[in-house]
């Protein structure tokens, strides 16, 4: 049975609630993890509760110092995670290291946390007065992570909030867990103290324990929208900071002058990379004009059609299998809505079967053109192997297209017009933009956010947004004895 993380020690859950965890690619149950209680959870907050003191206290030099061997650790095993989250997640090989990548860089960004947490300093601010300012730890914190990226959204989170001086306890998705506990385990074997990072393992209960605790202070989610928004008005209403991460429905404009090999080569990553499961994947590509239309379904077909489809450990598959039977059975009822409200399928990928892996959740590509914005497939968040083709006409109702959708978490614009690609980033209504890059998620150093209704809270994620949000100002005026002698002041005090 997959473990708890509590206080430094590895406790398998006792609650009596289980659910098996299952290899993708083969529908078959490969481990089974205890669903914790709400007992289970708040030993987790006792355990951060108690280590907080100590680790607040800690010189923010030696924080970085573990978050160096950590990175160390990291780049060790970079294989040996990828091989946890494929086997679990089913993703391939190759994109599984990617996520191992984009995940160490933001351990790599908080070794710099002693230069983040600088304050600033003002000195005869009034007579004999100086004013300095500080940013200190919230206390616990926790976070909340999703299946489709196991290791690398939590190390989005965690390195952060506890390079800031906090402490942690992670909620892992419920199908898979493995990779978030083998990742923690590096950094215990790093050095950091007991009950700083904690992972407890449930489902709906923990979260609801994590939400409502007092001591849990700040909370970060990832997910869908409509659990993003529930985490939110929870969590705010129990008077925590949070920030909650949701869906998105992500477009690509493609320009009449645009380089087309390009942008297909582009589109065949950006919409199938993960078979879809990606909050930065773009599901619809929009081209601009009836024969930049047809060039680019022209040149999409054969490559749809083309993908290579397989397990993990099939060194040429392109594309694995989908998270979850429930999840499969999603897509393909939204690709028949498709059929039914009349776009055009152009690539079918729902009836994909492979030898030695028929019992797998796997969907092929599939490729819709002449969708319409009234249409299921294009207002929902798919989640899945499925890209649309909605065609405009001018420029400009590619933009007013894509500010009217509800998401506005990430967007592209492939082109080779700088006034058209600057004009796209400053008007789009969307949190991150890419011109000429299909995935436009940002470095480590930056922040990770979306708008609308790709986010809830007022901090993105990860980057200096990250250390804002798990630290609070702390401005302190001082003035020691002098000599001065003003006597009672009872205006308001200026300078």
């Amino acid at each position: 049975m997959i473990e708890n993380l509590i206080g430094g020690q590895r406790i398998a859950s006792g609650s009596g609630r289980t659910q098996p965890v299952y290899n993708p690619a083969t529908g078959a149950a490969i481990d089974e993890l205890g669903l914790s209680s709400v007992d289970e959870v708040n030993q987790a907050v006792a355990a951060a509760q108690a280590a907080f003191p100590a680790w607040s206290n800690t010189p923010p030099l030696k924080r970085a110092a573990i978050m160096f061997k950590f990175n160390e650790l990291i780049e060790k095993h970079s294989a040996d995670i990828a091989r946890e989250i494929s086997r679990e997640h089913g993703k391939t090989h190759d994109d599984a290291l990617g996520e191992v990548q984009r995940g160490k860089e933001v351990v790599e960004f908080v070794c710099g946390i002693p230069q983040m947490l600088k304050g600033e300093f003002s000195r005869n601010v009034g007579p004999a007065i100086d004013s300095f300012s500080d940013r200190q730890a919230l206390g616990v914190c926790a976070g909340i992570t999703p299946f489709n990226f196991p290791a690398m959204v939590p190390l989005w989170m965690y390195p952060v909030a506890i390079a800031c001086g906090n402490t942690f306890i992670l909620k892992p998705s419920e199908r898979d867990p493995s990779a978030a506990n083998f990742v923690a385990n590096l950094l215990w074997e790093a050095g950091l103290p007991e009950g700083v990072l904690n992972v407890v393992h449930g489902d709906k209960t923990a979260v609801d324990t994590l939400l409502d605790h007092p001591d849990v202070k700040a909370l970060s989610f990832v997910g869908s929208t409509p659990i993003a928004e529930y985490v939110y008005t929870r969590g705010t209403a129990a008077g925590k900071r949070v920030q909650a991460l949701g869906g998105a429905k992500n477009h690509m404009v493609v320009m009449p002058d645009a380089d087309m090999d390009q942008a297909v080569d582009a589109l065949m990553g950006a919409a199938f990379g993960s078979a879809g499961e990606r909050c930065m994947a773009i599901s619809v590509a929009v081209p601009v004009g009836e024969d930049t239309a047809n060039r680019l379904v022209e040149k999409l077909r054969p490559k749809v059609e083309g993908l290579k489809i397989g397990p993990a450990d099939d060194s040429d598959a392109e594309m694995g299998p989908v998270i979850t039977k429930q999840a499969k059975e999603k897509i393909v009822g939204l690709i028949d809505s498709g059929v039914k409200a009349g776009a055009d399928l152009v690539v079918d990928g729902r009836n994909i079967s492979l030898q030695g892996y028929e019992e797998g959740y796997f969907v092929g590509g599939t490729l819709f053109d002449n969708v319409t914005t009234n249409m299921d497939i294009y207002k929902e968040e798919i989640f899945g192997p499925v890209l649309s083709v909605v065609r405009a006409n001018e420029y400009s109702e590619a933009v007013q297209m894509i500010n009217d959708h509800e998401y506005g978490n990430g967007t592209a614009i492939f082109t080779r017009d700088g006034d058209a690609a600057r004009a796209f980033s400053n008007d789009i209504e969307v949190g991150m933009v890419g011109v000429n890059v299909p995935i436009p998620v940002p470095v480590a150093y930056h922040s990770f956010g979306g708008w609308k209704r790709s986010i809830f809270g007022d901090h993105s994620i990860y980057g200096p947004e990250g250390v804002h949000f798990y630290t609070r100002l702390k401005t302190i005026t001082a003035r020691w004895p002098t000599g001065i002698k003003d006597g009672a002041v009872f205006a308001f005090p200026t300078t």
